[in-house]
């Protein structure tokens, strides 16, 4: 699953190819080598671009030197903020089992030429030139005015044998070595291009028009709250310039706010933006949009740059917290508006931006306090509900990523956040599974009905049954959604559903959890007729037996008064989940009145299918 959506992430870079080099990325299908090798240059791309929000494709050909005599250097990156040069070597493997077993030998390391490319020679040792974008490299490196102040890092993209971080440092000449293995890569190149998180922004600057404001650029003043003193600034500013910085920084700059972009539930804020945008080439957009909230380290406006009429804000570690929905949408419209027209979707029109900087040294306790506040007090557009609010607490965080460590699976703690991923096609909606969704099935699958029944699952946001380091805990929920889906399909929606599929679910796992192939998708339709059997076994007996469930209604034919067994009123009924659970641990069709606390319990299933009673 990880692989296959890191090849669908290279395949979207391979794509980003202009026609210059076209043919080095896009060779025909029916060149199944090419195609392996041009992913491989792509997985460079990946690095440079989650690691260094490098978002032009030919800004990252330029660095990639990946060819022959390229002294074992495939790539390069110059950090000019930390002082750093960065030296990649990379082996990207064209099948999931390879990619996460196959490992760099330590020859492919000791044959890296770092010394000698970095002391300006210009041949490797067997008297062959360095290629071109060796030589490149060595050019800007010297021209560097305080290259003295520079370190040195070798980078390895690949999976490294078992040596201490002294024996890496010597096979590469005596430079640190940092390693991305298949595991990092996963969690740290494919999980945030797919979350839309990879690039975190700084310091930002928005030009802004001064134009048409009589009383200057900003309105600005300090406001005492009981958490921390602010500065509020508010000026409008082009709408093209939010648009350009949430299209580069996208989820990252909403990493406080208690939701991601809703591409499914805000689809009417999000059509009702695009229409005032798109269907005006006046400014009615900033009349209709209640504007964005910003939240700043440090704020400044500087409105003597050497133009007429513009001035310049510079906001430092930015995080919108409310009007993400509006920026996202503009961002949208940016990136499929072709750029004749950019002038006419985006000329002359503003939004209102409200940028609240702290000036006392918060906590962050605090800090999450006060943004949870203002998100409440202003949000009007989609409100905010509970599981938005706890959204970014660490226990969520924790499961998202045992999720995806361990199964591959993207759990949305926060609405919309994969959107950008499935709108990329990196991912499919069913590799998500909604937040709900996931508490209904691993309570369900780990025999807690109850829990997995109720309503409203965030009232409370307590849930204390379920433990990190319960690693089998997950594996039946893992289990458990793949029945889910397969009873049904692969909607997110956990409200449509009764409450019996939730109890099947849990059926099925106490069945065959033990099952090695359990998630095999043929293995899988087999052992779910088993289950129906079962099912139908005990529905049957219910129905004749049962208390509950009883429904009454007059047969106009006939006169009569007649009452029937419905399954629904009886999965609603007190008497569902005992009757479940006991028929579970006894093995044999019971009723609802049974003393649960004598039943024996269950074994397993045979190979003819029933189920073995051990004596108690």
């Amino acid at each position: 699953m990880k692989y296959e959506v890191l090849i669908n992430i290279l395949d979207s870079i391979r794509n980003e190819a202009t026609e210059k080099h076209s043919k080095r990325y896009l060779p025909p299908e029916s060149e199944p080598e090419s195609i392996n090798n041009s992913r491989a240059r792509a997985y460079i791309h990946l690095y440079l671009k989650v690691l260094f929000g490098m978002l032009n494709f030919e800004d990252r050909e330029r660095l990639i030197t990946d060819g022959s005599y390229d002294g074992g250097v495939d790539g390069y990156y110059i950090e000019k903020n930390t002082k750093c040069i960065y030296l990649i070597q990379s082996k990207f493997r064209t099948s999931a089992h390879n990619y996460e077993s196959k490992k760099i030998s330590l020859d492919e390391i000791l044959h890296m030429d770092v010394n000698r490319i970095l002391e300006g020679e210009q041949q490797d040792e067997s008297g062959n030139n360095y290629n071109g974008k060796i030589k490149q490299l060595q050019r800007e490196v010297s021209a560097l005015p305080d290259v003295g102040r520079y370190s040195y890092k070798v980078v390895l993209l690949a999976n490294v044998p078992t040596v201490s971080a002294g024996k890496l440092r010597m096979l590469t000449g005596g430079y640190s070595v940092e390693v991305y293995d298949y595991d990092r890569s996963y969690r740290e190149l494919v999980y945030p291009v797919v979350s839309g998180t990879y690039f975190t922004a700084t310091d930002i600057s928005i030009p802004i028009d001064l134009s048409n404001k009589n009383s200057g650029s900003k309105i600005s003043y300090t406001v005492s709250t009981k958490i921390s003193d602010c500065e509020i600034t508010v000026l409008f500013v082009p709408i093209i310039e939010i648009a350009k910085m949430m299209g580069k920084y996208k989820n990252s700059i909403l990493k406080y706010n208690p939701r991601s972009y809703l591409d499914l539930d805000g689809q009417n804020v999000n059509q009702a933006i695009r229409e005032t945008v798109l269907k005006n080439e006046t400014n009615e957009f900033a009349l209709y949009n209640n504007g964005i909230t910003m939240l700043s380290d440090e704020t400044y406006i500087n409105e003597r740059i050497g133009q007429k009429n513009k001035a310049q804000l510079t906001v430092k570690n930015p995080q919108i917290i409310n009007g993400g929905q509006t920026s996202f949408t503009l961002s949208r419209i940016l990136h499929d508006c072709p750029i004749d027209q950019l002038d006419v979707v985006f000329g002359g029109k503003e939004v209102l931006l409200k940028v609240i900087t702290l000036i006392d040294n918060s906590t962050h306790s605090d800090k999450l306090q006060l943004i949870e506040d203002i998100s409440n007090a202003t949000n009007k557009q989609t409100p905010v509900n509970n599981a938005d609010r706890y959204a970014n607490e660490t226990f969520h965080q924790s499961i998202q990523s045992k999720v995806f460590d361990s199964y591959g699976i993207f759990y949305e703690r926060k609405r919309g956040e994969f959107s950008d991923g499935v709108h990329s096609g990196y991912i499919k909606k069913e590799d998500i599974v909604e937040r709900n969704q996931f508490f209904r099935i691993i309570y369900s699958a780990n025999g807690m009905l109850s829990k997995g029944m109720e309503k409203k699952l965030f009232a409370r946001n307590n849930f204390s049954e379920i433990s990190l380091s319960d690693n089998d805990m997950f594996d039946k929920f893992n289990l458990g959604l793949r029945v889910f889906r397969k009873l049904v399909g692969t909607s997110n929606s956990t409200h449509t559903f009764p409450k019996v599929i939730y109890a099947k679910v849990y059926m099925y796992v106490v069945l065959f959890s033990g099952d090695e192939t359990g998630v095999d998708e043929q293995t899988l339709s087999s052992n779910l007729k088993i289950l129906e059997n079962k099912w139908s076994e005990f529905v049957n007996y219910q129905s004749e037996t049962s208390l509950y469930g009883l429904q009454t209604f007059y047969d106009r034919k006939t006169g009569e008064t007649r009452t029937i067994f419905s399954l629904k009123k009886f999965s609603e009924s007190k008497a569902f989940e005992k009757s479940i659970l006991s028929f579970i641990k006894n093995g044999k069709t019971v009723s609802a009145t049974t003393d649960f606390a004598s039943l024996p319990t269950l074994s397993k299933l045979d190979s003819s299918g029933i189920l073995n009673i051990d004596d108690v």
